[in-house]
């Protein structure tokens, strides 16, 4: 039997702006790759974005432009980990049905986040 393929949200979007998906399988290949080392690389600079927007924020007499440049950055790197966190999180295993009630996860998605479709 065929291991059935999921569509894994990249890390990237598409040149217009929308969800950019990969047709794969648990093996993974070249591109499944490289969205992993974009995710990580994607949350290592979030981390240095935010350690020197804190920087930044402690400094009273930090320029209203390095305020301004560090809301900017830290806004493109929130939702790059957002994308991330949704990527992830949409490749974890469905709950056990079956399970014991505390291992479930509850809980409704909001309209037009629903998960990408599997395909054989």
């Amino acid at each position: 039997m065929e291991s059935p393929t999921t569509l894994r949200l990249l890390p990237w979007p598409s040149p217009e702006g929308k969800p950019c998906y990969l047709a794969t399988d648990e093996k993974g290949g070249y591109l499944s790759r490289l969205a992993d080392r974009t995710e990580a690389e994607q949350i290592e600079i979030g981390t240095e974005v935010l350690t020197h927007a804190r920087e930044a924020l402690r400094d009273p007499l930090s320029p209203r432009s390095e305020i301004h440049y560090a809301a900017i950055r830290l806004a493109e790197c929130l939702t790059d980990a957002l994308r991330v966190a949704e990527s992830r999180g949409l490749r974890l295993p469905s709950p056990d049905p079956e399970g014991p009630e505390d291992q479930q996860v509850t809980g409704e998605r909001k309209p037009g986040h629903e998960p990408p479709p599997r395909v054989r």
